[in-house]
């Protein structure tokens, strides 16, 4: 039974970057892509209140400024989308440090009330802005391709999921 506990993980993690490789319905890819996704979304969480002690509902915020970061670049600017990436996670960064500098000073139920301020001050204020797309988004963002392999199809972006999912986890 222990031997059994101790190759669990090798052996989901496994299975986890084969699945795209095998035979299994879109379907499956699609409901495993978004399982990659929230586990990512959990394992956030719980670093941030489990570890952190901290209590935020923001997050959701900075992954629409990364995002729309990137693709504005990407759009409007003729940018490399990887440079468009690597620029969008920037400035998210740059903008959690800038808020987390203002917020963090705040303690007990403030805090949690501030960030859920902020998220919601952040999503009406994209949503909002025509050169921003406002509630539709900025269209015609081209997909990463990594070794010939489009990252923008459910098997493509599979393993890219899984793999960074499981690094974190």
């Amino acid at each position: 039974m222990n031997s059994l506990r101790r190759y669990a993980f090798p052996l989901f993690a496994a299975l986890m970057l084969l699945l795209p490789a095998l035979p299994v319905p879109d379907f499956w890819i699609t409901q495993s892509n978004y399982i990659g996704l929230y586990a990512l979304v959990t394992l956030g969480l719980v670093l941030l209140t489990g570890v952190a002690g901290l209590t935020s509902f923001g997050q959701a915020a900075f992954v629409g400024i990364g995002a729309y970061a990137g693709a504005f670049l990407v759009t409007r600017m003729a940018t490399s989308p990887w440079l468009a990436l690597l620029a969008g996670i920037a400035i998210a960064v740059a903008a959690a440090l800038l808020l987390g500098a203002i917020t963090l000073r705040m303690s007990g139920h403030y805090l949690p009330l501030a960030t859920i301020a902020w998220g919601l001050a952040l999503y009406y204020t994209m949503g909002n802005m025509e050169w921003l797309g406002k509630y539709d988004g900025i269209l015609g963002v081209p997909t990463l391709k990594v070794f010939g392999t489009d990252l923008g199809t459910g098997r493509g972006l599979h393993v890219l999921i899984w793999f960074i999912a499981l690094l974190a986890a």
